[in-house]
């Protein structure tokens, strides 16, 4: 490894628009080819990272400049001369960039739970299929070491940072374990059903489409993988419900403090969390004074959202100074063992000076003196350069650093 560097190649949510990095999605079925095109054009290992905010080659290069961009295309079935520049990063910067992406500090969603995931993923596919070794693995051991702290010493991960997530989240404050909880969908709004399919995302299962029209409610129904219901059976259904999403939009409240109330009794003040994604609002808005109601329209989701991304922005410098922390770290124990390597060397070039000293001399003080000839003749001519340009001073400085002594006992 002590020959090879880190390369990052490839596009990402700053150097390429959403629908080309959609483009440049590798199934898995095409990673196999592409990391042996990669292989076979100078990573010594390779992985391919292909999430919604990058698709990236990482791999560690031994002198020479592999050509990823257009491997990447071939394997996404695009023309190499669609693609932007790109990411091109080695050494040090391709470090920093990966131990970035692992702590989940370069995504477009800061803190987002998925991307360490990811990145284990294809660890793993690299590995098994024979691309990834110990050279990657100390690497990525590292980014993975330094996630863990981020996530464990800082609140990154915390708070929503979407309507859909703020929802989501607010709903399991109130009721927990949502695959417990039953919905209730009103209309056809497509952001009462992208509010639905989030929930499902958490852990829902239950859901009920009603609407004014009820082919409406069927359509709805169809797209959520839910029942339908009849908007005649209104009172039984919101009794039943735990949480109501409402997108009708038809300038009619289609839930009225009256009916919430009767609902609100039934269930014995067990509450129901209302989201009203419709313009104008589905529900009446003197819901919300009643006991057990928790009512949250767009602006309301919108701001706990807000909320969560300022949350997320205030632990990022905590987060970096972890992850600078982590770096120093891999990098000090990477010198530590390259150095390590040197000793021994040095240990080994010492050892055949004495065997050779002795096979000339046969003799053990004899020996001993070529041996301490032969090994100081080149490192004293260093020091005589050393003090020409810089003086004595310099050349004891050498001496210090090397082998930890005064002047004195120089």
């Amino acid at each position: 490894m002590s020959a090879s560097r880190l390369i990052v190649a490839g596009i990402d949510h700053r150097t390429a628009p959403a629908d080309l990095r959609d483009r440049l999605q590798i199934e898995d079925a095409a990673v196999p080819a592409a990391l042996a095109g990669l292989r076979s054009a100078g990573f010594g290992e390779a992985l391919i990272l292909s999430t919604c905010d990058r698709v990236i080659a990482v791999g560690l290069v031994d002198g020479v400049e592999a050509a990823a961009m257009p491997l990447l295309a071939a394997a996404a079935g695009i023309p190499a001369a669609d693609l932007p520049p790109g990411l091109k990063l080695a050494g040090e910067t391709a470090e920093d960039y990966l131990f970035a992406v692992g702590a989940s500090l370069d995504s477009q969603t800061i803190g987002e739970a998925q991307v360490l995931g990811q990145l284990k993923a294809a660890h793993r596919l690299a590995q098994d299929l024979g691309h990834s070794g110990p050279g990657l693995g100390v690497i990525l051991d590292a980014v993975y070491g330094a996630a863990k702290r981020v996530r464990a010493e800082t609140r990154i991960a915390e708070g929503p940072v979407s309507m859909a997530a703020a929802c989501a989240q607010l709903c399991h404050d109130l009721h927990g374990d949502l695959s417990r909880a039953t919905v209730l969908a009103i209309g056809p709004g497509d952001m009462a059903a992208f509010l639905v399919e989030q929930l499902r995302a958490a852990g829902l299962s239950e859901v009920v489409c009603i609407a004014r029209l009820r082919r409406r409610a069927e359509a709805m129904a169809h797209r959520l993988s839910a029942h339908v219901g009849d908007l005649a059976d209104l009172p039984r259904l919101l009794a039943s419900a735990d949480i109501v999403v409402a997108g009708q939009g038809d300038g009619r409240y289609v839930v009225t403090r009256e009916e919430a109330e009767r609902a609100l009794k039934a269930r014995r003040r067990k509450p129901i969390f209302f989201a009203d994604a419709a313009i104008p609002r589905d529900v009446e808005p003197q819901v919300q004074a009643l006991d057990g109601a928790f009512v949250y329209d767009l602006d309301d989701l919108e701001r706990v959202a807000a909320e969560g991304r300022a949350g997320r922005k205030a632990e990022v410098e905590r987060a970096r100074a972890i992850l600078a922390e982590e770096i120093g770290r891999f990098r000090s124990g990477r010198a530590e063992r390259r150095g390590i390597s040197a000793v021994v060397g040095l240990r080994r070039r010492f050892e055949a000076a004495r065997q050779a000293a002795l096979a000339e001399t046969g003799d053990a003080a004899r020996a001993t003196e070529l041996v301490v000839n032969r090994l100081l003749h080149a490192p004293s001519e260093r020091l005589r350069r050393i003090a020409a340009e810089e003086g004595e001073g310099g050349a004891q400085a050498a001496l210090r650093r090397l082998f930890g002594e005064d002047e004195e006992d120089g």
